[in-house]
């Protein structure tokens, strides 16, 4: 098995029995990114010069017993709207092209403190709108199953560059599906946590009630180790929660037997596709073989939360990006006569068609006559949304949906038509407006050979059942054995 096939864990082992360096492995990311990006296009920012030399400093302090650490010299990929210390942060926007962040973000304090290695910028949906990462400033990043065909979003560079083998994982961030539906299209693991368990401090919000940082990782193992890398509670950050800290490695016991999973039918209705359906069906048997006790409910709540989801997060969205105005750290307009026009030109030109959408949504539902009609009514339906679940959970340990309704779309099939974008955000937003958490882990592939993505929901602050329920359907159905990204180009 190539070096860049193999999973965190299995890299650690192969550094512990010196079977591999910090050097061997770094250079052969290095190389595979070399080999890949120009197919894939998942970086914005490369930084393979400067890995290999950390690489080197990095193994030098470790033989002589200066640096010691699990995830010493372990390399990653960080999404462009997590702020890194001298290094662009761009939001794959105009607007932030040349921003160079003066500070770290909290995940990447702890990233350094664990003494990896930041093999670059990843690309993602302008600001993070978007379901494809079509909507970057500077290229469409390509699914490497198929290269005719889209990663997801926001987080698709992420995704597409651990599905590529260029990383062995990433950092991403969801605001209503962004890890889960890239990683669901790209046949990787995505773990949104529950609202407040990872510092959002450092990302460039979005919506900031909604964003969420969270692992992209070839299997749960990695999901569960990289979790506890950056979950704990920061001051800096009002919103994290201050709760006692599990190993969630150390959770995957590999057995659900007596694990009750429930089935919300409206999930599996119409405009769910035949084939995701029936890779969904074959995934419930397969947890009933496993001991898991499956019962089918009634969840009514995918609508109301799609439609409240986007009320919030655009109002949400026009407040945290009237920051971005020419005059500060951002894209400035070459000509202007006064303040106003500045405002004007260099928000029209610094901003995207999608970003300027959903601003302009937002500060509709945000002004005066419209606030109560919409914005405060979206926010009461949260509430329902959150009550719902509440009484799931009474119930069941896991609630079980596809992650998105499709297998990954052709590029440029919906870039045109914004609400058949957002309609396929259907399946994961629920989880955001209700602050829980949710993973999406392969579970098969369609007729063409693309992954089917299964989505298991938990309590708050349930990440540990959530995770062992993954893994064990992991481990029983071996989908990184059988499948694997075919970077195919159909003419």
């Amino acid at each position: 098995m190539e070096i860049t096939e193999l999973t965190v864990y299995e890299l650690q082992e192969k550094l512990k029995s010196k079977e591999l360096s910090i050097k061997d492995i770094t250079k052969a990311y290095a190389d595979r990114i070399k080999e890949k990006e120009n197919d894939v296009k998942a970086f914005v920012t490369v930084l393979t010069d400067d890995a290999t030399k950390k690489a080197e400093e990095m193994q030098k302090k470790i033989d002589k017993g200066e640096v010691k650490g699990a995830f010493a010299g372990i390399p990653i990929g960080i999404k462009d709207n997590i702020c890194t210390k001298g290094v662009k942060t761009t939001c794959s926007s105009k607007m932030l092209e040349n921003f160079v962040s003066p500070y770290d973000a909290t995940v990447m304090e702890k990233i350094n403190d664990e003494n990896m290695i930041n093999l670059g910028k990843l690309n993602m949906d302008e600001f993070a709108m978007g379901g494809s990462t079509e909507y970057s400033y500077f290229y469409p990043t390509k699914n490497p199953w198929n290269l005719n065909k889209v990663p997801g979003g926001s987080s698709g560079g992420s995704a597409a560059a651990v599905a590529a083998n260029m990383v062995p994982w990433a950092l991403g961030s969801d605001t209503g599906g962004s890890i889960r539906e890239p990683a669901s299209f790209c046949g990787v693991v995505g773990l949104k946590p529950t609202y407040g368990l990872v510092s959002r401090y450092g990302l460039v919000a979005f919506a900031s009630s909604l964003d969420q940082i969270g692992p992209i990782t070839k299997d749960v193992r990695d999901a569960a180790m990289l979790l506890n890398i950056i979950a704990g509670h920061d001051k800096k950050d009002t919103t994290s929660v201050d709760i006692e800290k599990k190993d969630y490695a150390a959770c995957l016991k590999g057995d659900v037997k007596g694990l009750k999973i429930g089935v919300p039918k409206e999930f599996y209705a119409e405009g769910i596709n035949e084939e995701v359906k029936a890779k969904l069906y074959e995934a419930i048997d397969r947890y009933k073989k496993l001991g898991a006790e499956i019962e089918e409910f009634s969840l009514d709540i995918a609508k109301y939360s799609l439609a409240s989801y986007y009320i919030i997060a655009c109002a949400e969205a026009s407040s945290n990006l009237g920051r971005f105005d020419g005059i500060r750290y951002t894209y400035r307009t070459g000509e202007f006569k006064n303040l106003k026009e500045l405002y004007k030109k260099s928000r029209s030109e610094g901003f995207g068609p999608e970003v300027k959408r959903r601003i302009i949504l937002g500060t509709y539902v945000l002004s005066s006559g419209y606030y109560d009609a919409y914005y405060k009514k979206a926010q009461k339906v949260r509430t329902l949304v959150m009550n719902e679940f509440n009484k799931a959970f009474e119930k069941y340990d896991v609630i079980l949906v596809p992650t998105s309704p499709t297998v990954a779309f052709d590029i440029g099939s919906k870039s045109n038509n914004p609400l058949e974008m957002y309609l396929a955000d259907i399946c994961t937003v629920s989880v955001n407006i209700a602050g829980l958490p949710g993973i999406s882990i392969p579970c098969g592939v369609d007729k063409e050979g693309m992954p089917v993505g299964m989505q298991l929901i938990g309590n708050k602050f349930c990440e540990d059942t959530i995770l062992n329920a993954a893994y064990t359907f992991e481990q029983d159905l071996k989908f990184r054995e059988n499948h694997k990204p075919e970077f195919k180009r159909e003419q």
